[in-house]
């Protein structure tokens, strides 16, 4: 087996009978993207960073993808048809046949962490690590603009165009509060009317499974074909006040049953709690 043969197969057994949409959005992949790693139809497979990404977000040790546990290993054909040879010698086989592209160093480490003995001390405690580096896990980064003005036309499929490293114990720190890691997004405000409290073009980390309205703050909400970032409030039965923080521009009033959240405001990049 190859590196991304490996790699399926880790894939495979860590989605299990999970609902491959709702990894893909934990993982902030297109459901798509997903399909057609786990498909045996198409040649697309799982890359580096993707892989780094996915060990970060569900808290595995990196280079958990990249090398076959050991009772797998031991049921995976060989060359020589024998059982019997140590993980060491099935790792060794598969980096002579398939590994010219991986690089000095995951080489090293994955035949290391291959003859490590079963009930090293070292290896447990390397898959109850909670992140890549202490707690940090990684948050996708879309590439969605939300206006703090007259709206922006979304986007059908929004991409992910980079991620961002963070500590949720050290976000709790700072006041943000969230159920599960995996709900926070990065998208960037556009525009000036929610100024000083979002600059143009600030980054911000929003909560995905809020997709009500649950008490005074400032939401990411459609609204009229339009995506907004602005303050909400309950204006009557029927109207939420829609609310910019610079005060050049006018708040409004719009209807409930016409806005839709799809995210709540946690915190700007630039610390700055809302």
């Amino acid at each position: 087996m190859d590196i991304y043969e490996i790699r399926k197969h880790n894939l495979v057994k860590l989605i299990g009978s999970q609902r491959k949409g709702s990894c893909a959005e934990r993982w902030g992949m297109a459901p798509a993207h997903l399909s057609q790693i786990l498909s045996d139809k198409t040649a697309k497979n799982l890359g580096d960073d993707v892989a780094r990404r996915i060990e970060g977000i569900e808290g595995l040790p990196r280079g958990w993808f990249d090398a076959m546990a050991a009772g797998d290993q031991a049921q995976a054909p060989t060359e020589t048809g024998d059982s019997k040879l140590s993980a060491a010698d099935l790792v060794k086989q598969m980096l002579a046949r398939s590994g010219r592209g991986i690089p000095e160093e995951t080489r090293q480490r994955l035949l290391a962490a291959a003859e490590e003995p079963a009930d090293s001390t070292l290896v447990k405690a390397e898959h109850v690590r909670p992140g890549l580096v202490g707690d940090e896990v990684w948050i996708a980064h879309y590439d969605v603009r939300a206006a703090m003005g007259g709206g922006q036309i979304p986007h059908d499929y929004p991409e992910m165009f980079k991620d961002v490293r963070v500590s949720p114990s050290h976000l709790r720190e700072l006041g943000v509060e969230f159920s599960e890691h995996h709900h926070l997004k990065m998208v960037t405000g556009w525009g000036q009317s929610m100024e000083p409290t979002i600059k143009h073009r600030d980054p911000l980390i929003v909560d995905v499974s809020i997709r009500e309205f649950v008490g005074d703050g400032i939401y990411f909400f459609s609204w009229g074909d339009h995506i907004y970032i602005k303050r909400l409030q309950i204006a009557d039965e029927d109207h939420f006040e829609m609310i910019s923080d610079n005060s050049r521009h006018k708040d409004r009033m719009i209807r409930r049953e016409e806005t839709y959240i799809q995210a709540r405001v946690l915190l700007v990049w630039n610390a700055h709690l809302v």
